[in-house]
Formats: structure tokens, C-alpha cells, sequence
């Protein structure tokens, strides 16, 4: 056996930033146990598996410790590997199957967009864990089918929070999106937001792709406007630029490979 590895950062244009994900292209199916074993070697916060499918690619994610439902910046690490190795033609759309369906990559000059479901909130209530494991009173909480999303008073709040993982790993989802509007009108993006998980073995995600298609409509619902950009603002820090489409979010990235080598 030998396969093609490549390590990818997302949603950042230089390396050392965004978030990292292994890409590895299959020559065929692996039964599951494989591939969490391969995603534990790996150790990043994601490791994305391509196997060529019909028109497109079965796309798997795995963090070190379990299969991910949806995974944004594997899905650009994905789409960028499968055009700048030649596996695609630059002007080809990219079609992926996935566990959180049928999504699409095309890019756009030196950046890639991502068609991702929506997954708009609806209010839930405040429990005393948020306030606990963050340390801060939320001005909301909500609830999407995947995580919970905590706004706060500010930017400074977000970027200031210290988290008590071994707490925040109760609340019962995926993970939690902390977020607040930017504090400066002029700045280039216009919310901040961090995104912590770990109850699938992240304690926080430098930057997170699928945390956007909660952070998409309910920034565009805010803020009114449908074409926004947000910060991630982990120690390593991330663009993302989204518009919120109906049902659909796109998510606009960036990403640069960093490594290559071989699964022996």
C-alpha cells in the first residue's frame, strides 16, 4: 500500500495559520476502524479521506478521536489537494458525498467557495454550564443541529474567554460557537467568533468551516445583510467569508499545503 498524503492549511492564506487538515487520497474502501486509526496517527483536528465516486468523491472526515458529521476546512483541504495536485482540472467544480449530504467547491481567483447546508438556530435555554465552563454570562444561547451558539457582549469577551474544557465536553452537541459582533465598524470582517469541542477531542478549533452555516444566518438575520465576513479568533486565526443563500451557506476560503508525503 501507498497512498498520497498532503497536510493542508485552511481557510488562511500563508502557512502556520488557520486549520490544519490531512488529505488522503484512497485507491479504495477501508473499513472504518482504519480510518480512525490513520486520523489518530495524524492527530489534526481533521482528516479527511477522498475515494472517487461517480462524478465526484466519497468524502469522509475523522478528528483524532471520531467520525465528524460535517467538517468545513477538510472540505476546502479537500477541494484545494484535489486541484493543485491534478487530480481535477482548475476549472472543474469539485462534488464531494458526504455524511452531511451532497456539497460542491468551485473556486473563485485565489479563493475557494464551499456550498454547505444552512443550520440556523432557534433559542435555548441558558444552562448553568455556558456561565460555568465560560465564566461569563451569555447574552443568548442558541440552539442548531449540531451545536450550541453563545453570544456575548463583545469581542473583547469572546477573544478573552479561558474555557473549562473538562465542563464545556457536558454540554450535550457536537460543540459550542462563541461569538459576538466586531468591535470595530471599519474592520475587515464583521463578527468574531471561536468554537470549542471537546467531546470529540478538540479542545478548540483553530478555525471552523461548518461552525459558519449556524454563524451565517444568524449574523445575516442581526446584522442585515446576506454577504458577511467572520473571524475565528483562535491563537492561530482564520478568514471566512459567507452569504447566506435560503437553505444554503457559502463559505468562502483560502488554503495553502504545507507537507506532502506517502501512507506506507
Amino acid at each position: 500500500m501507498s497512498l498520497p498524503v498532503f497536510f493542508v492549511d485552511a481557510f488562511t492564506h500563508k502557512p502556520f495559520a488557520g486549520n490544519a487538515a490531512a488529505v488522503c487520497i484512497l485507491d479504495g474502501s477501508r473499513e472504518d476502524a482504519w480510518l480512525q486509526r490513520v486520523a489518530s496517527e495524524m492527530n489534526q483536528a481533521a482528516t479527511a479521506f477522498l475515494l472517487p465516486e461517480n462524478d465526484g468523491y466519497r468524502l469522509r472526515w475523522f478528528s483524532a478521536k471520531v467520525e465528524l458529521e460535517l467538517c468545513g476546512h477538510g472540505t476546502l483541504a479537500s477541494a484545494h489537494t484535489l486541484w493543485e495536485q491534478g487530480y481535477l482540472p482548475l476549472d472543474t467544480e469539485a462534488r464531494f458525498y458526504t455524511r452531511g449530504g451532497a456539497l460542491t467547491a468551485r473556486r473563485d481567483g485565489e479563493w475557494i467557495e464551499l456550498n454547505f447546508p444552512a443550520k440556523p438556530e432557534e433559542e435555548a435555554e441558558n444552562l448553568p454550564v455556558f456561565a460555568e465552563s465560560l465564566g461569563t454570562t451569555p447574552r443568548y444561547i442558541g440552539k442548531s443541529q449540531l451545536d450550541y451558539i453563545v453570544e456575548l457582549e463583545s469581542e473583547e469577551a469572546v477573544r478573552g474567554i479561558q474555557p473549562d474544557f473538562q465542563r464545556l465536553a457536558t454540554v450535550p452537541a457536537r460543540g459550542v460557537i462563541v461569538t459576538a459582533p466586531a468591535t470595530n465598524s471599519d474592520s475587515e470582517y464583521n463578527f468574531v467568533s471561536r468554537f470549542f469541542c471537546p467531546s470529540v477531542g478538540i479542545n478548540e478549533d483553530p478555525v471552523t468551516g461548518s461552525a459558519h452555516c449556524v454563524l451565517s444566518p444568524f449574523w445575516s438575520k442581526r446584522l442585515g445583510r446576506e454577504q458577511l465576513t467572520g473571524y475565528q479568533a483562535s491563537a492561530r486565526g482564520g478568514i471566512v467569508r459567507v452569504r447566506h443563500d435560503g437553505d444554503r451557506v457559502l463559505l468562502g476560503g483560502q488554503a495553502v499545503t504545507v507537507l506532502s508525503g506517502t501512507l506506507l
